[in-house]
């Protein structure tokens, strides 16, 4: 990369900073913010920086996406370069600049190679978007609570396992959902909190008070809340009842109107802190494709009209959502702004996977993981990350 393209100037854009939509311009150099600037750019005249003019187009912070299973044909379960390559360049196209590369209920074996296959590829150059970890989700979930994954392979809690997995790939894991009811589920939930990894409830049956005792012991995050869950009851508030009031857990959702009535998506906006609601995908191989038979966890799913279910049972299996489709989901769907829904998408994430210093936002000093989109949030054109183009011209 040359100077010119190392160091730019984003010109007539709409830029959503904080809580506050500036219209003006920002400034890039060596992949680090450097300058946020109200009102007209006028260029140094001996500048030697690339200039690209927005015109008039949404500047959003990138898309933390901490739960995604794959993207366009290719599923992390894969655990090859070519499927990593597909899923990071289709999510890329669509805004996101870091996510979670997640599993389903497998293995062990299964699960080790993808913890095996996503260091290889986080030590080398991601050329999209970027991996900033594994999500685990399962195998210690409730059978009662399976969804699409797959009951064959579910697990008691293994410290035992989190542990060796933890030692020989450090800092890789982090997250990890599991069904907090289950007996020693408090004690993995405290070692993950302990080593700081995301413990998060789903796929559970739990109780309003295994939930409490779970974020007690370190429990800070609730998967696609409302689905795959017990629900809330007024003289048994449940899962989710306990999701919605304690202000110690983030609340997953899937904004695509299939997992969440938007009425619920409400309750959950009104219910949680600005600060601890996050916007995921979920989405499997899929997403990017259109309908068709798929897999995902070795079950054989359905997609009709975008909605992907088993094809025995007819649980939903993942989506085919994407971040900017769920940003203007919401956007559609309530009475919250951008930079409100904004922080849903990129911020709050940022802080929960402790990376808020350097992403998450568009400030001075962070880096350059930038999203233009046009004024319907219907689309991307360019998305940055750490400065570099990995999608647009």
């Amino acid at each position: 990369m040359n100077e010119a393209e190392r160091n730019w100037h984003l010109i007539n854009v709409k830029a959503v900073v904080g809580d506050q939509v500036i219209d003006g311009s920002v400034s890039v150099e060596n992949g680090i913010i450097t300058a946020i600037i109200e009102g007209k750019y006028i260029p140094p005249q001996d500048t030697n920086s690339r200039i690209v003019d927005g015109q008039g187009s949404w500047l959003l912070p990138g898309f933390i996406d901490m739960h995604v299973h794959g993207g366009f044909g290719g599923d992390f379960m894969d655990a090859s370069r070519d499927a990593y390559d597909t899923i990071t360049r289709f999510h890329a196209s669509k805004g996101t600049t870091r996510m979670l590369a997640t599993t389903v209920t497998a293995s062990q074996a299964a699960i080790e190679a993808v913890l095996k296959a996503t260091a290889e590829y986080a030590a080398g150059t991601m050329p999209y978007a970027q991996l900033a970890g594994v999500h685990l989700e399962g195998p210690f979930i409730s059978e009662l609570w399976p969804g699409a994954q797959n009951p064959a392979y579910i697990s008691p809690p293994r410290l035992d396992w989190v542990q060796s997995w933890n030692e020989q790939y450090p800092g890789l894991i982090k997250q990890l959902t599991l069904a907090p009811e289950k007996e020693t589920a408090c004690e993995l939930i405290a070692f993950l909190s302990e080593s700081g990894i995301v413990a998060a409830c789903g796929h559970t049956d739990a109780t309003y008070a295994h939930i409490t005792r779970a974020a007690d012991a370190g429990l800070t995050q609730a998967v696609h809340t409302f689905n795959a869950m017990r629900g809330l009851h007024h003289r048994e508030p449940g899962t989710v009842g306990a999701v919605l009031t304690d202000d110690r857990i983030y609340a997953e959702i899937i904004a695509d109107g299939h997992h969440v009535h938007p009425a619920a998506i409400a309750l959950v906006m009104k219910s949680k802190p600005a600060d601890k609601v996050i916007l995921i995908t979920d989405a499997m191989a899929a997403a990017g494709l259109g309908d068709g038979d798929y897999e995902l966890g070795g079950l054989n799913v359905d997609v009709v009209n975008g909605v992907a279910r088993l094809r025995n049972g007819g649980s939903l299996a993942g989506s085919t959502l994407t971040m900017i489709d769920a940003l203007r989901y919401v956007l559609t769907h309530t009475g919250l702004s951008p930079a409100q829904i904004s922080r849903m998408a990129s911020g709050n994430p940022a802080r929960q996977l402790g990376i808020d210093e350097i992403t998450g936002s568009i400030e001075i000093g962070k880096r350059a993981d930038l999203v233009l989109a046009d004024a319907a949030f219907t689309g991307v054109s360019h998305t940055w990350v750490e400065g570099r183009l990995v999608y647009g011209s």
